[in-house]
């Protein structure tokens, strides 16, 4: 009877050393800042602004890990808050006195178009939050969503910069816009590039 609970006790012993270093393991593997940066460099590299991908993201290495889906995540957030961000100050730029009538429609236009591309970046965030775990048959149809609107709210943004050319905008009036609205372009484009990464990546570890 002493042996049997002697060996019972090993047993426990060896179960829950094994059970320390896996938890262990994981939770060094999850929290290693080198790695959340080796994969945010690498994942950035197959966007069409690496440089400022990794600014952008590097500020939730914590939250990202080493998931794509979660990098996907926190790419579209971020594109969420730089677009509103924007379009936040362009509607205190229409209330500036001394606009032409092009100016001021021109930023007008600008603002609906931001508005818009908000709204839709917003819903290729809450259409990633449908993927679920573990991911069924409808991710493709989601992703699909997700990548139309993503592409929509690039082409909102880019519309809004289009709508001042041709127009003698004096340089203080340029420079206090259009940085804004490239860098909210550049973020999004890198969002969508994310996204078709993330999409590729999953598709091709599915069997047929």
């Amino acid at each position: 009877m002493a042996t049997k609970l002697l060996w019972l006790s090993l047993l426990i012993l060896n179960l829950v050393i094994h059970m320390s270093n896996t938890a262990e393991s994981a939770t060094t593997k999850l929290s290693n800042p080198k790695a959340t940066t080796d994969f945010i460099k690498s994942s950035c590299k197959e966007t069409r602004y690496p440089v400022a991908c990794v600014q952008s993201l590097s500020g939730y290495g914590s939250k990202i890990g080493q998931s794509e889906e979660e990098l996907v995540t926190t790419a579209l957030a971020v594109s969420v808050s730089k677009t509103r961000s924007c379009a936040s100050f362009l509607k205190k730029m229409e209330k500036v006195k001394g606009m032409k009538v092009k100016e001021y429609n021109a930023v007008r236009d600008c603002i609906e178009n931001m508005d818009d591309s908000v709204e839709r970046l917003n819903q290729s965030v809450k259409e990633l939050g449908l993927l679920g775990k573990p991911k069924g048959k409808d991710f493709r149809w989601h992703m699909s969503n997700i990548q139309t609107w993503v592409s929509a709210a690039i082409t909102d943004q880019d519309t809004c910069l289009d709508g001042f050319d041709g127009l003698h905008l004096g340089a203080n009036f340029k420079a206090a816009i259009k940085p804004r609205v490239l860098d909210a372009s550049q973020l999004t484009s890198n969002a969508l590039a994310l996204v078709n990464r993330f999409a590729s990546k999953y598709r091709t570890t599915q069997t047929p």
